[in-house]
Parts: structure tokens; sequence; C-alpha cells
């Protein structure tokens, strides 16, 4: 039977990987399956537990004022004595009011430590629990053996601070957290779907593929589908980060959880529930979750050698202080102390809260973490190889030029080869065609289309809608214009071979037996990629790409980027030999890619970063994910890797700092001094650094992730 992870504090939290707690951040520890009924929701009174803190404190606390008032530290300090104080049974009272606080508001830790102990990972429940156990059993023993001192004002006093404090930590880890449960807000709870002729709302788990669905101004699309009726702007931050309106017609895609504008949107439901995009983020982001980083491994491994430490400290404290003749008293005060002050929340919590937030972040702004690891990895980058088709360029051809011969104009060329082209599926063909629409050239009409295999096509081309006049146009490569005749002028010919050197793909138009021009075709660069190179750049991190083109059009691509290192005419399987070389070089690598031939130098990188638009072979195969295919992005996660790290660093210097300073005075090292550390200061000092490493976690999601 597989082995499912719960709180010790919250066992209603269940999770099938090993985690952080959404409501304390306490690490999950490992129970059985077959512990947890069929009927058990997660997270089901999630919010009603935590409450149960503060409902506990107060009951806590009305307990604890009369204990209190009828302390001798009390009486000491007031030179004044409630009315009977002297009473016989007044011990038995305090013990009665001390056993409620024990075993009513110690419970959670008490349970708490009987879960951590059971699943050999013993933590900051077991410390609590050892520290009120032991100051309990004192006082009771010191109250059936008639004896004069008690630790029940310290104990009262100790679990009602812990109480208030788990509660504040809560809170603070709360709000720090969140990257799943803010996705899930993105999705609506119901759907207005239109079934027999009507419009019914229904429950989003009801929904069918196929299913039409009427979304509303202003309402949240509840399920992937594609627009067949209406035309409205839709607000898609969950897919890029930004809150740029989208325009979406008839026959555009639309993502669940994208918000409506002022248009009505009538959507046939193409994916739902774990098949939608969301769906697939949340995963990601789960699977993200329950990753850990190399420094979450060292301070998870720390807070457990703290817990060690504490209780060899505490059980030392006592012993010496035993030895010293202070009393027992004093002795069992200061091991109570030591035991909470080293109790390692803060340590567990240093390192897992800022990882959350940063997952957080990296959504938000358009990338998904897989594997917490390679964020950490890549702040070490220093050189990222890009794949060139698809990443660095846009994967589709474009007019890069147009060269009219002596008596025609670039916009008859592009108007009779367009013309012509109109009938051809061919991708150079399209992108003809593309152009002289974005232009806004009207095509002729054409009939005839012959296509020449290898060559070009030829056809009739009327010079009027009505077809009154027609012409023999001819498209095509220059051997197809030596084949049928067509003299090429010199100032052409010198004009295209430049371009072709440089990667160019050039398509030659002619006309009644003369050459009207020709038009030179490229895989077009994305401008994003121009930024995110001069962004690599201001980072110090150099550059290289990857390609199996040629390499003229590797040599015209980097020096477009100013890429400062490229490799042409790389098959499939050699690009992890690449990666393999810049690493033995000493580089720490970053591969960029999209597709399944990528995967095994996506693997193979120290970091691998995979483009969203790709292959699910290529996203398997990275560690993050640039969700809205923008090169840009790349240098956001270094600087985010950064960014997390110093957190992290300086997350764990409070939650260790705190704790050096803080235990010799627990332990009583400067009592000669009169400086002691009460087990209720203690419990103060242990929430409080607490609270500071959430806080602190939490100033992360102020810092910008822009670096020019």
């Amino acid at each position: 039977m597989a082995t499912l992870y719960t709180c010790p504090m919250h066992p209603n939290i269940v999770r099938e990987a090993h985690g952080m707690c959404p409501e304390c951040g306490m690490t999950l520890v490992p129970v059985k399956r077959e512990e947890h009924k069929e009927h058990d929701i997660i997270d089901k009174h999630a919010g009603h537990h935590t409450e149960d803190f503060l409902k506990k404190f107060w009951v806590v606390l009305a307990l604890t004022i009369p204990i209190l008032v009828y302390s001798e530290i009390f009486a000491q300090a007031f030179t004044w004595q409630p009315p009977y104080y002297n009473y016989i049974g007044l011990p038995y009272v305090i013990l009665a009011l001390g056993s409620i606080i024990f075993f009513y508001g110690g419970s959670v830790f008490l349970l708490g430590a009987y879960r951590e102990l059971r699943a050999g990972l013993p933590g900051m429940m077991t410390l609590i629990a050892l520290a009120i156990t032991a100051a309990y059993s004192f006082s009771v023993f010191s109250v059936l053996t008639g004896r004069e001192h008690t630790l029940f004002w310290e104990l009262s006093t100790l679990i009602a601070i812990m109480l208030l404090g788990h509660w504040i930590e809560m809170k603070a880890v709360r709000g720090a957290q969140g990257a799943l449960k803010e996705l899930a807000k993105l999705l609506p709870d119901t759907a207005e779907v239109m079934r027999d002729g009507t419009t019914q709302t229904i429950s989003i788990a009801e929904l069918r593929v196929g299913e039409r669905i009427l979304v509303r101004p202003g309402a949240k699309v509840p399920a992937d589908g594609v627009v067949v009726e209406g035309r409205s702007e839709l607000n898609e931050s969950i897919i890029t980060g930004e809150s740029k309106l989208v325009l979406k017609v008839v026959g555009t895609e639309v993502i669940a959880g994208s918000i409506n504008g002022d248009g009505s949107l009538t959507i046939e439901v193409q994916k739902i529930g774990e098949g939608t995009f969301l769906a697939g983020v949340m995963r990601l982001v789960a699977e993200a979750e329950a990753s850990k980083s190399r420094l979450q491994i060292l301070s998870d491994r720390a807070a457990l050698y703290l817990t060690v430490v504490a209780v060899v400290a505490g059980t030392a404290t006592f012993v010496a202080w035993i030895f010293l003749d202070a009393g027992i008293v004093f002795a069992t005060e200061r091991l109570v102390a030591v035991l909470v002050i080293t109790c390692p929340h803060a340590l567990g919590l240093a390192v897992p809260l800022v990882a959350s937030i940063s997952t957080t972040m990296a959504a938000r702004n358009g990338f998904l973490v897989r594997k917490r690891i390679a964020l950490e990895s890549a702040r070490t980058i220093d050189i990222v190889l890009f794949d060139k088709t698809g990443t660095l360029t846009k994967g589709a051809f474009g007019v890069h030029a147009i060269i009219p011969a002596s008596s025609f104009t670039e916009s008859e060329v592009l108007q009779k080869g367009a013309g012509l082209d109109q009938g051809s599926e061919h991708p150079l063909a399209k992108a003809i065609v593309t152009e002289a629409h974005k232009r806004g050239i009207t095509l002729p009409a054409m009939k005839s289309f012959e296509r020449v295999a290898g060559k070009g096509a030829r056809g009739d081309v009327g010079s009027s809608r009505e077809f009154g006049n027609s012409e023999t146009v001819l498209v095509g490569n220059e051997a197809f214009m030596n084949e049928v005749t067509i003299i090429l002028a010199p100032e052409i010919i010198l004009k295209t071979h430049a371009l072709e050197s440089e990667g160019k793909t050039v398509i030659f138009v002619a006309s009644k037996g003369q050459l009207v021009g020709a038009i030179a075709l490229a895989d077009t660069i994305r401008e994003e990629s121009r930024e995110a190179i001069e962004a690599l750049r201001e980072l110090g991190i150099r550059t290289a790409m990857i390609t199996g083109d040629s390499p003229d059009v590797a040599k015209w691509v980097a020096h477009e980027l100013r890429i400062d290192e490229y490799f042409a005419r790389v098959l499939p399987h050699e690009k992890s030999e690449k990666v393999k070389m810049l690493q033995a070089k000493g580089h720490k690598v970053a591969m960029v890619g999209d597709g399944v031939n990528d995967a095994p130098a996506l693997t193979q990188a120290d970091l691998g970063i995979a483009i969203g638009a790709g292959t699910n072979v290529a996203i398997e195969s990275a560690g993050i994910i640039l969700v809205k295919n923008d090169p840009r992005d790349i240098p956001k996660i270094i600087r985010l890797s950064q960014l997390t790290y110093t957190k992290m660093i300086q997350n764990l210097f409070w939650a260790t700092g705190y704790n050096i300073i803080a235990l010799p005075l627990a332990a009583g090292a400067l009592a000669s001094k009169g400086v002691i550390l009460q087990p209720s200061v203690a419990a103060v000092f242990m929430s409080a650094s607490t609270v500071i490493v959430a806080l602190n976690a939490l100033l992360l999601r102020r810092r910008s992730l822009s670096i020019i």
C-alpha cells in the first residue's frame, strides 16, 4: 500500500507526496494509507483547525489567570495575597486547572509528538511535548508529595504563549504560501451550459466535452475550448503572466481560468478536469512544491540534528544544575526552557517558505518550476545554449526582403508572386501571401495552378477580379528560372547570392517571359530574442546557439542576435554531445529547447528549460517550463534563482543565529549575573523567530525580476 503524508499538527492535511503543511509549514510525516478512511477529504477543515489554536488560547488564558494570581511569583511581585491563598485545598485546585490546560491546550502538541515519533522523525512537536510533560509531571509529583514548589504557572503560561504563537505563525505561513490555492481560485464553481435549447447553470464537474457554454462579460472561462460564436477580449494572465487583453473570435482557442472582457462568447468545450491547461499547471506546481532543493535538504537535516541537540542539551542542563545543587525546580525550569527554545520550527521553515513563494512568483511571471533543484541551479549558470528554431526564431518563414527588377516595384513583385502562391500550401508560398495581406495588397484571381516539384510553380494570374486579362506567372528558384530561360540581371544575382550566403531562401517571380523580381525569405527572428540575449549579457552570462541548419543560416542568426558561439548542422542525437562539450570546458549549461530531439540535451544540461508550446517529451525532460514561449523569461529565471538563494541564506542565518544566542541563555549560562530565560519567554522567542523567518520570506514578493 502506498504511503501518504500528513502534518503532525494538522492530521486532516493528507498528501500523496512529501512536502510542507499548507497550514503551519511543518514537514509532513509518512503515515500508512490504510490509516485514513476513504471519506477523508484533504484540507476539509484546514481553516477551522488553524482558528482552533486561537480558541484554545482564550480558554487556556482564562484558566491561567487564577493559576498566576495564586502563584508564589505573583505574591512576591505585588506583595499581596488573594483570598483563600492559604486554603489547604488550593494546590489541588491549581492541579485541576493545570491538568485541564495540559490535556486540553497541550493535546495538539502531545498528539503531534506521537505522530512524529511514530514516523521516526522527532521534531518541533516532540520537543514541546517533552517540555510541557516534564513541567506537568514535576508539578503533579510536587502536589502529591506535599512539596511547596510547582511549575504550574510556568506550564500554563508556556502553553498559552505557544498556542498564540503558533496561531500567529500559521497566519504568517499561510500568507507566505499558496501557489496551488491561488491557481485553484482561477476556476469558477459553475458554468452556463446550453442543453435542450435552454441555458442551465451547472457545476463545472458536470461539464462534458463537446457541450457549448456561455461565458458572459466579466466571467471566467470554466473549461478549455474553442469559440464558436461571439467576439471578446480575454485576460490570459494565467498563461502569459501579463494582463494584456487578447482578442478572441470564432475559431480561436480559450483557456480555463481566463477572464472575459466586455463581449459574450459561446465556447465548445474541448478539455475538462484533469485534461485542461490549468490542471496541467497545477500538477507541475504540486510537483515543484513536493520537490526539494539542496538547501532544503540541508535545512531538514539540520532541523533533525537540532532536535537531537535539544534533547541532549536539555538533559545535560538538568543534570548539571542538579549536580550544582541549584534545586530540582530550577533544573526543571532550565530543561523546559532549553527544549522550547531549540524547537527547529524556524529552521525547518527557513527554506521551504522561500521556495513556495518563488514557485508562485515563477507562475505569475510566465514560467513553471517543475523541480526546485532546477531553480536553485539557475543562479550558477554561466552559459545558455538555445535551440534556434522555435526558440530564438518563430519557426515559420517570413519575407525578409523584396528585390524588384529595374522596371517593377516591390508591390508588383509581391502582388504577382502572392497572386500565384495563393493556390499553394507550401510554407514559403504561405509566407509570401501573408506578407501581401499585411501590406494591404489586393490579390488578382488565379487559375490553372501547376506545381513544379522541387523548383516552383506556374499559373495564370488575372489582372482584375473579372479575369478579363491574364498573364502566366512563374514563381521558383534560380534553377527553375534558368530552365524556362528567364534572364536574371547580374545586379539581381549579386544581391540574391549575398542574401543566400546569410541563410535566406530566395524565390524569383517572372511574368510574360521576363523577371519581375525576387523575394528573400527567412525563419523570422523573434524580437524578444534580442532582449533576452541582451539581458543575459547584462548578467554576465554567455550565450550559444545550436541548430541543424547550414553554417550560413547559423552565422547570420548569431550575428543578428550577438550570440557568442554557435553550432551548425547538428543532428538531433548530437545535441546532448554539444552540451557535454561545453560542460567539459567547465561551463554550467542551461539548455533551452522545444522538440523531441531536444529532450536528451535538456536532461544532460545543468538546467533544462522547455518552451511551453513544445512537445510533452521536452517538457517532461526539463526542470523549468516557459509557458508563454518567451525567451525573455530566461534572464528572469536566473534573477529569481539569485533572489531565492539570497533569501534562503538570510532565513537560515535568522533561524540558526537565534538558537546560537538563545540556547546558552535558556540553559542558564548567565544565571550568576541574574539573567534567566523563563520557559514562557523562551516560547515567545521561539515563536518570534518563526514569524521573522516567514515575514522575511514574504519580502521576496516585492522584488522585481526585470533585468533591463
